[in-house]
């Protein structure tokens, strides 16, 4: 595991901190595939419990695939979902809904 790949991990984290998972109704499982990285990542939202793993999911409900920095400014709001899509630097394998929910984890703070 390189060390940007748990540097991206920690910003994550630190960016859903502020997440209350009990406030989520449901289940969500996204996968995040890091292609500049090779490595993937987990989100997962289960029983009011989240966790955030270095490992593939094998039932996800989604896969977001894109660059590690893109992915980060994304999370931070510097990068348009919508313009990621158009431009191909995301890509969405799976329930489009479910990703799109995902946004609601990274709500509010900046970097």
């Amino acid at each position: 595991m390189s060390e940007k790949f748990k540097n991206v991990i920690e910003e994550v984290k630190n960016r859903t901190a502020k997440f209350d998972p009990t406030s989520y109704n449901g289940f969500l499982a996204i996968q995040v595939t890091l292609t500049d990285l090779g490595e993937v990542f987990y989100i997962e939202i289960k029983d009011g419990k989240m966790s955030i793993e270095p490992h593939e999911y094998n039932d996800r409900q989604a896969n977001i695939i894109m660059k590690s920095d893109n992915f980060i400014k994304t999370i931070y709001g510097e990068l348009n979902t919508v313009f990621a899509l158009t431009t191909g630097k995301l890509k969405i394998e799976g329930d489009l809904t479910k990703a799109k929910e995902l946004s609601s984890l990274f709500k509010g703070g900046s970097r």
